[in-house]
């Protein structure tokens, strides 16, 4: 009984502990028009011990909320879906413009906007930020 009632009071410490650290900095969502994906900017950061591996993204603002990288081929620009981003223990990861990015397929939004973003880590938790939406000429 009193192994059981032990174990019971460390459970919280525990699930604590396996918390990921991530926290979203400097947010923004680039929107020009209805029929144009937006896409979603930030730097994350992660204090914690172990990496975290962010698997997905929604955001009711968004048809579809996509993980998304920019790459130059050969003197080609071209845009990829990526299964997950890697922000690595005592590290950080930029989502920025050129590089890896949220792309929102039929955003649902306007200039002004506060968008809630909803990211989904590989643990099975996941990290809300808000992104203030800006156009292509009041971006940060």
């Amino acid at each position: 009984m009193r192994v059981f009632l032990v174990v019971l009071l460390l459970l919280p410490l525990v699930a604590q502990a396996a918390t990921p650290e991530l926290t979203v900095e400097k947010p923004w969502m680039r929107y020009l028009l209805p029929s144009i994906p937006a896409a979603g900017y930030m730097e994350l950061q992660n204090p914690g011990a172990a990496d975290v591996v962010i698997t997905g993204a929604a955001s009711p603002a968004c048809g579809m909320l996509m993980l998304h990288k920019s790459a130059d081929t050969s003197g080609m620009a071209m845009m990829m879906d990526v299964q997950s981003i890697t922000v690595p223990a005592h590290g950080s990861a930029t989502l920025a413009p050129g590089g890896y990015h949220l792309m929102c397929m039929q955003p649902t939004m306007k200039l002004g906007d506060k968008v809630p973003v909803t990211l989904r880590l590989q643990d099975g938790s996941i990290v809300v930020a808000t992104l203030p939406v800006y156009g292509a000429q009041n971006a940060p």
